[in-house]
């Protein structure tokens, strides 16, 4: 059935190799790429769609969720994965010089300014894990649930490595470094395909485009409004709705065996840290990238009369811009039921403090 699927795939990624691009083909672009995207889909969750095949031995590791963030070390084998998690956090995953060493989900704990951050060294993968060669799927499905992806590379093998697990990543519905497109798509009972631009389309958004890949999802009623200049990919992202838009530091492991000259090529690579786990060096300016990246703010409590408690912060997200509520349920979610009012100190209060 696999092969039968990605033969599918291969056939239409050939005809949109053979198809021109401009605005006349737009239309017949757009509805191949619809295709491929629901025929990847269908090659990963089973041909029942989203809640297909989650009882399958490939749905992922089970590893509970713990600490305040989640982590996951994700590389080709014997890159360093575990020698770096057993510096982070002290717990023994094997190391050896062979590869495919780890075989299961390994899971550590790290402290860092108060924070609580669970490490998963997770098996290597190879080219073709996305479509399930070497427990690939196990092994990005449980990426899938981090807050924040390491992908630990090899300095002194092919960067080309990089970009193979980019597209495994991408493969596997993982979007790097993204956020999701500023558009809404809200389906409805009747009144047929509503399409607005708030924004002007540059990239090949049109109409047309909207309405053939919402007609390849079997979506006749639906209201559709752009606010941001955006791709058809990503248009088609938004309606599968199964995409992770996670952020992603590039590890470069081993640069003990690197010279200067080549360490200042490596320099030029945007958005990533190298590290000797194995010497410890580095290590401090990658835990500051990874408390950065996951943005991560501590609250302090302040019993009533008494001084702050400095010791035990509280961790959010930034990023989702948290509420009273979130900190309270992140207490206990008995709280909220009596809860009256909160004083609050910091740079986002009006005044110090204030109710």
């Amino acid at each position: 059935m696999s092969e039968e699927i990605q033969a599918k795939i291969g056939a239409l990624e050939a005809e949109m190799l053979r198809t021109q691009k401009n605005k006349a083909t737009n239309y017949h672009l757009g509805t191949l790429k619809a295709k491929i995207a629901k025929l990847k889909t269908e090659l990963i969750n089973g041909p029942g769609g989203k809640s297909a095949g989650t009882k399958n031995a490939e749905r992922g590791f089970d590893v509970t969720k713990s600490g305040d963030t989640r982590i996951g070390l994700v590389g080709f084998p014997s890159v360093g994965k575990s020698t770096l998690l057993t510096t982070l956090t002290g717990t023994r995953s094997e190391a050896a010089a062979y590869e495919f060493t780890t075989l299961t989900c390994i899971p550590g704990t790290m402290k860092y300014k108060g924070a609580r951050i669970q490490v998963l060294d997770l098996p290597g993968i190879i080219e073709g894990a996305a479509d399930g060669k070497g427990r690939g799927r196990q092994v990005i499905s449980t990426a899938r649930t981090c807050n924040m992806i390491l992908v630990i590379l090899d300095a002194s093998k092919p960067v080309t490595h990089k970009k193979i697990i980019e597209q495994e990543l991408f493969s596997f519905g993982i979007r790097i470094n993204q956020k999701p497109p500023d558009m809404k798509l809200q389906k409805k009972e009747k009144g047929g395909i509503g399409y607005q631009e708030i924004a002007t389309q540059t990239k090949g958004m049109n109409a047309d485009v909207a309405r053939v890949i919402c007609k390849e999802y079997k979506i006749s009623c639906a209201e559709i409004i752009l606010r941001e200049d955006i791709t058809v990919d990503q248009f088609i992202d938004v309606v599968e709705g199964n995409r992770s838009y996670i952020p992603v530091l590039y590890v470069m492991n081993k640069i003990d065996s690197l010279t200067i000259e080549e360490l200042d090529i490596l320099d030029q690579m945007p958005n990533y840290v190298p590290i000797s786990s194995q010497h410890e060096w580095n290590l401090e300016e990658l835990m500051e990238s990874v408390w950065e990246r996951c943005n991560m703010m501590r609250i302090y409590t302040k019993p009533k009369g008494q001084m702050p408690d400095y010791e035990g912060p509280v961790i959010l997200h930034s990023e989702s811009n948290p509420t009273v509520e979130e900190f309270c349920n992140r207490l206990h979610k008995s709280i909220m039921a009596d809860f009256s009012h909160a004083v609050v100190w910091g740079r986002s209060a009006k005044h110090q403090p204030q109710r």
